[in-house]
């Protein structure tokens, strides 16, 4: 009996999980990886890219048994505006702070919807997002991110 792929989305998709599931654990191998109680920081990278490289495999069974929906064409403008936005995010970050970078980098990925609406709303939406996250890593895990970047800092000293 020869293996046939009967839907090339469900591979695709499988070999994307399977590639970066591999890169995170060859990555994350020169960091210790601790114990559950004391957690190195190979920790978390390792558990996530295993259960990528899990979904991978059941990926490709899936890819096997059932056929699937052809490949449509790949969305360029989702995939540049999301790429761009993780890359301002980084830019901005220093120099803006967590809040105004957060809050870039949300409104430029949402763009990449068909069915995203500036909308007050949508404003809401972002400001929570922006506030609770900023407060989980700052102030909740102590992740050492400026809340006021170098750039605005001026504007804040008395």
């Amino acid at each position: 009996m020869a293996l046939r792929i009967r839907s090339k989305k469900e591979f695709g998709s499988a070999l994307l999980y399977g590639a970066l599931g591999t890169a995170g654990f060859v990555i994350a191998g020169d960091y210790g990886f601790g114990t559950a109680g004391r957690m190195g920081p190979g920790y978390f990278p390792r558990v996530i890219s295993g259960l990528l490289i899990l979904v991978a495999l059941v990926s490709l069974l899936r890819s096997l048994k059932r056929d699937g929906d052809p490949m449509g064409p790949l969305n360029w403008k989702a995939l540049l505006l999301v790429t761009a936005s993780v890359c301002l995010f980084g830019l901005l970050l220093t120099g803006a702070g967590l809040p105004l970078a957060l809050a870039v980098l949300l409104l430029v990925s949402a763009l990449a919807s068909e069915h995203f609406a500036l909308s007050a709303r949508s404003l809401a939406a972002l400001v929570a997002l922006v506030v609770v996250c900023s407060l989980v890593f700052v102030k909740g895990l102590g992740v050492p991110m400026p809340l006021v970047g170098s750039w605005l800092s001026p504007l804040f000293a008395s």
